[in-house]
């Protein structure tokens, strides 16, 4: 065979299935050469095999991390103590006292809750807020869920707005703002706290909030700052003014110190209620014997006596009825 892959002896001895067989002379060149171009092939397979046998001859031990034993040792172990823990009852009393096991390997790396600040506080006290949100000395920093602790704040109407931030390694930023008590709400026959936006803070439980103005009726509490802008528009009337009774939802009755009534019109009640204290300045009409006045008209004034004042007037009404006709007689 030469160079280029044929051979140069003569091939015979041609097989009946249309093969051929190497003559007797040229067989053994045939294979020489035959063998010559494998033995060339046979380095890549060769290394192949070495590296085969590289590989498995690297005993166990060093191909397995060090101290893994140790540490699957140590995992198994805590697994069974842990088990064991919550079987007698032990891991829930180990919580209360120090905390979730994941807040005690973080404050044990140094990422507990070490420093709070908290700005916007008013009425609330800082252990409430502190309660509220469920930051405790048993809390850490990785596993306190800001967005959560923000929810259980807005959750109390006291407060308005919530921002929770945590700076590592261990400090809680919280900046509130509270709702102010605006205004008291009569429903049911109990006292609430409202705010501007006419939230129900809470229940009249502060005396010193009992000077409030007073709101009364269904929606009165969304009503309020009308009724604001109608007590002062009432000057010096103010003082005398008890109450805002919110009728239909749509106007303002007004119940005065002395227990009578002054009804307001839907449109125009600041209108309505700048003729009232004219009124009051002109015919101190207050002070009649009269049960309710009428505003709703502006034109004329309605009043309704009391019993006694209306006895009266019909008294007076009939002796001078009696006068006119004696006169007329004579």
């Amino acid at each position: 065979m030469d160079g280029g892959g044929r051979v140069l002896e003569p091939l015979t001895g041609f097989a009946g299935s249309g093969g051929f067989r190497p003559s007797s002379a040229a067989r053994p060149s045939l294979v020489a050469r035959l063998s010559g171009h494998l033995l060339r092939l046979s380095p890549p397979f060769a290394s192949l095999r070495r590296r085969r046998r590289n590989s498995v001859a690297v005993p166990l031990a060093r191909r397995i991390p060090r101290l893994a034993g140790t540490g699957l040792a140590l995992g198994f172990f805590g697994l069974v103590g842990a088990y064991g823990l919550v079987l007698n009852g032990q891991y829930d009393e180990l919580v209360s006292h120090y905390g979730d096991p994941r807040d005690i390997i973080a404050r044990s790396v140094g990422l507990g809750v070490d420093k709070i600040t908290i700005s916007g506080l008013g009425r609330l006290p800082e252990s409430y807020i502190l309660d509220l949100a469920g930051i405790t000395p048993r809390s850490s920093l990785p596993f306190l869920s800001a967005a959560t602790a923000r929810d259980r704040l807005l959750a109390d109407p006291f407060i308005q707005s919530a921002e929770i931030r945590k700076l590592y390694p261990g400090e809680v930023i919280i900046n509130l703002s509270e709702r102010e008590p605006y205004a008291l709400w009569q429903r049911d026959g109990e006292l609430f706290v409202i705010a501007r936006d006419g939230t129900a803070i809470d229940r009249l439980r502060d005396r010193s909030l009992a000077m409030l103005p007073l709101v009364v009726g269904d929606k009165a509490n969304i009503a309020a700052p009308g009724y604001l802008a109608l007590l002062d528009a009432a000057g010096p009337l103010r003082t005398r003014v008890r109450a805002g009774m919110l009728v239909s939802g749509r106007r303002w009755t007004l119940k005065m110190d002395n227990g009578l009534d002054v009804r307001l019109p839907e449109e125009g009640a600041v209108a309505a209620m700048t003729r009232l204290v004219r009124l009051e300045r002109e015919a101190a009409i207050l002070s009649k014997d009269v049960l309710t006045i009428d505003l709703r008209m502006a034109d004329r004034v309605v009043v309704r006596l009391t019993e006694e004042a209306a006895a009266a007037r019909a008294e007076a009404v009939k002796k001078r009825l009696q006068r006119g006709v004696k006169g007329i007689e004579t």
